[in-house]
């Protein structure tokens, strides 16, 4: 993990580095992961938020990422809960990653109740990764914004019963499925953002299609520059009719162009050093 966003003496804040979460490609990975990785860090990506290791050893990946200097942020993995709890922690602390997101599904905001049902097991999941150097992240679809009990947000209730030791990697794009601007929302949150999803499209609902940067609903620059706390600012891309390289191309160009996020590719006019922070 690299360190917090450092702010300059001009008041400027380094962007956090990119990443691409591999759901993004899960069709290709599911065939060849470690071609998979190949293609992304020679596109210029830090780092990859895995979501499935689909058979592949945790240190044969490790192995892979490594030889292309290429990072493991964080992943996607099932609450580490239960008669899976073991298995789930060993297999992560095997591919050597301290941070795993995952969250509750849309039925459990259905109650003030359910919400608090979630939590505890979030909790419980926090308090066994925490016995191996590793914590969790609690990943947002929209049910969280959309849904309400006695007037407050069902996010800000779950928010409000996790331990604090329980980070948050905010999906900006279901934040503005729901209605609401992810920027406002990504800087409310404070310290305790760590990761954001970074998606562009109509933002209408689960199964939209995602479009090129800069043509979606989504106001890219003032969300990602919401909030200095963001360690890595993760490029996903659910669905797409584009090729999906050459979209995640695109994501990259745009972010690291722009000044929004540092790559190892430098990017022609970019206004963002390519020097990744330790």
């Amino acid at each position: 993990m690299t360190g917090p966003a450092e702010q300059h003496d001009a008041g400027q804040v380094d962007p956090a580095p990119i990443a691409v979460q591999l759901w993004s490609l899960h069709r290709e990975a599911a065939r060849d992961l470690p071609s998979v990785l190949e293609r992304v860090a020679e596109i210029g990506y830090v780092a990859v938020e895995t979501y499935d290791l689909y058979g592949n050893a945790p240190a044969a990946i490790r192995a892979v990422a490594d030889g292309l200097g290429l990072r493991i942020c964080s992943s996607h993995a099932p609450f580490p809960v239960g008669d899976r709890a073991t298995a789930i922690l060993d297999d992560y602390q095997e591919l050597g990653v301290s941070t795993l997101a995952w969250s509750l599904e849309p039925e459990e905001f259905t109650s003030r109740e359910a919400i608090l049902r979630g939590a505890e097991r979030i909790n419980q999941a926090s308090a066994n990764a925490a016995r191996r150097g590793m914590r969790i992240a609690y990943h947002n679809h929209f049910a969280e914004f959309r849904n309400a009990f006695d007037g407050e947000q069902a996010y800000d209730i779950l928010l409000g019963a996790l331990d604090p030791a329980v980070v948050v990697e905010l999906d900006t794009y279901w934040v503005q499925t729901a209605g609401l601007e992810p920027g406002p929302v990504a800087a409310a949150l404070g310290e305790r953002l760590e990761l954001i999803h970074i998606k562009d499209g109509p933002a209408q609902g689960m199964d939209d299609e995602m479009v090129p940067f800069g043509e979606g609903a989504v106001d890219l620059p003032r969300t990602v520059r919401a909030n200095p706390a963001v360690r890595w600012n993760i490029v996903e891309m659910d669905r797409s009719r584009h090729d999906m390289y050459d979209l995640l191309r695109g994501c990259y160009d745009y972010l690291v162009g722009r000044g929004l996020a540092v790559g190892r590719r430098p990017v022609e006019g970019s206004a963002t050093a390519t020097k990744v922070r330790p």
